[in-house]
């Protein structure tokens, strides 16, 4: 890599050329989503497994550091939903020792893919797979919630679903009562909340209520517990060859995840605003350090999240100021406030996640896919049961696959095998040519089609096979033109090829098409050249 690409990966002053004029609004943007992301790093923290600490971490070092390092102007990161859903069932069977491992491998992996320019192949995963995968992570996230609001222990199965459902079997009175009325007092407050003061920061508030609730009439509820009053000293974890291995696939996950979550969020900040384009290079780069930094004080994968990046922008957020503040307000808390915090009940954080996961999922937006095509219906709706069903990984490539074999349908529908009439009066013998019109995609989806279409011809003695419509053509069709030359040679039918197109000229020499014709001066640039030949050859055989 260049030292001018390498430059470009990297923080700049241009960064912060206009916070002159907009450090009021991003002071102020900072501070409320700072208070907005306080409960939903406790929940991401605590829901995660690893616990509330290390949610506050995330959001304090993580933040920072990709707000510097990454190639978006409003960006704020730190634990997000869709990493809570990969990461609990990893320390349910590692154990929360391996976190740190898996912050760091997971970093390098997505720093790697910013500095080997990864960044653009978001732009190839189709929207309904991305609103499928987003559906699926708003369930999970709420099944994942019922055992604490239930105040009940999670179930053995790595699934959500039947986690929650062997959770509930459990249930007993009058705990469960107890933190049920916790979790409906925060869905009132924050469904409420917008609708009568629209600035107050509705989760918060709902944490403020509960936890006063909880404490002032000695609730028997669960409730965070004791936090540090600052910050870990960083440290670097025991790496050895047999853990790290162990951990690579884990890893992996964390690591494609934290990437495509990043540059999707970084996409959507981009179009609700004007703060001008992201760098998904850089974007990656950045959360790839974040990783690595909230690795080493003890803290989850990093992703951007879009809800409070959304809260960000909407609150006057214009250069990465805002995120920059947003951290260091929450770690003005933990150094002022976490005696406080430690008595907020854990239940009141489930109702927090549950409004937030119903509030992922866009009626309009599920309407929209459903009702645009049959095969971006089914797309979504598969992404969207993988992802609850099986794993989020899984559930991006499977639905990848079901996009990619829908569009390769269309494109080979789009493609046709055409009998044209010849051009210019009939001539005596016409009957014995067949022209044939190739257009659209000659792939391997449609190639087979072509052939069987040719390969049926009966009483002919020439062949013109026009491929200057063709659009697309790849080694399979080349190979089945080939093929098809060839085959009809053999029965004793000339074939004529037309206009073949520059961009086709490679593949079609490679794979043997100009080889397989009877001679080299059967290749044409011109249709009516190539009929006056194919007459001459009826000619002939009729003398």
């Amino acid at each position: 890599m260049s030292v001018t690409a390498l430059r470009a990966l990297l923080p700049s002053r241009a960064d912060y050329r206009a916070v002159p004029h907009t450090w009021r609004g991003d002071l102020l943007a900072g501070i409320t989503v700072g208070i907005v992301a306080l409960p939903l790093a406790l929940a991401f923290g605590v829901s995660s497994g690893a616990g509330a600490e290390s949610g506050l971490i995330t959001a304090i070092i993580a933040g920072i550091v990709a707000a510097v390092f990454g190639g978006s102007n409003v960006q704020v990161s730190g634990p997000t939903g869709a990493m809570v859903v990969v990461l609990a069932p990893i320390m349910a069977a590692q154990g929360t020792g391996a976190l740190a491992v898996i912050c760091l491998l997971a970093g390098v992996m997505v720093l790697l893919a910013g500095i080997l320019r990864l960044g653009r192949t978001i732009s190839y995963i189709p929207w309904p797979v991305i609103e499928g995968f987003t559906f699926g992570i708003a369930v999970i996230i709420f099944l994942q919630q019922v055992p604490t609001a239930t105040a009940t222990r999670p179930g053995e199965s790595n699934n959500a679903a039947i986690s929650a459902a062997q959770a509930l079997v459990t249930a007993s009175w009058p705990t469960l009562g107890w933190s049920l009325l916790l979790v409906s007092v925060v869905v009132v407050i924050m469904l409420v909340t917008p609708r009568v003061a629209p600035r107050l920061p509705g989760s918060l508030l709902a944490i403020a209520v509960t936890g006063v609730l909880a404490w002032s009439t000695g609730m028997p509820v669960g409730v965070i517990g004791e936090l540090p009053s600052g910050l870990p000293a960083p440290a670097l974890p025991r790496l050895d060859l047999p853990s790290v291995a162990s951990l690579l696939a884990p890893a992996l996950a964390v690591a494609a995840l934290a990437a495509i979550e990043s540059l999707l969020a970084a996409r959507v900040a981009a179009s609700i605003s004007d703060t001008g384009p992201y760098d998904a290079d850089r974007e990656l780069v950045g959360q790839g350090l974040a990783s690595l930094a909230s690795g080493l004080f003890g803290g989850l994968p990093a992703t951007g999240a879009i809800a409070r990046t959304a809260v960000s922008i909407r609150a006057g957020a214009r250069t990465r100021v805002a995120a920059i503040v947003h951290g260091l307000l929450l770690l003005a808390i933990v150094l002022v406030g976490a005696t406080v915090v430690s008595h907020i009940p854990l239940a009141a954080l489930a109702g927090v996640l549950m409004v937030t996961s119903c509030r992922m999922i866009d009626p309009s937006t599920v309407r929209a896919v459903l009702g645009s095509t049959r095969s971006d219906a089914v797309v979504f709706v598969i992404t969207a049961l993988v992802t609850v069903s099986v794993d989020l990984i899984y559930a991006v490539l499977i639905g990848l696959l079901a996009a990619g074999f829908f569009a390769l349908r269309q494109l080979a529908a789009a493609s046709g095998v055409h009998r044209e009439e010849l051009p210019g009066p009939a001539q005596a013998g016409d009957e014995r040519i067949a022209v044939f019109r190739l257009e659209g995609a000659l792939f391997f989806g449609a190639a087979e089609r072509m052939l069987e279409r040719v390969s049926a011809l009966r009483d002919i003695e020439v062949v013109v096979i026009r491929m200057s419509q063709l659009q697309i053509l790849d080694a399979t069709g080349a190979q089945v033109i080939s093929e098809l030359i060839i085959s009809l040679e053999r029965r004793g039918i000339t074939v004529l090829v037309k206009g073949i197109q520059p961009q086709h000229f490679g593949v079609a020499e490679r794979v043997g098409v100009m080889a397989s014709l009877r001679h080299q001066n059967h290749l044409f640039d011109d249709l009516v050249a190539a009929v006056a030949h194919a007459r001459s050859h009826v000619a002939r055989a009729a003398a």
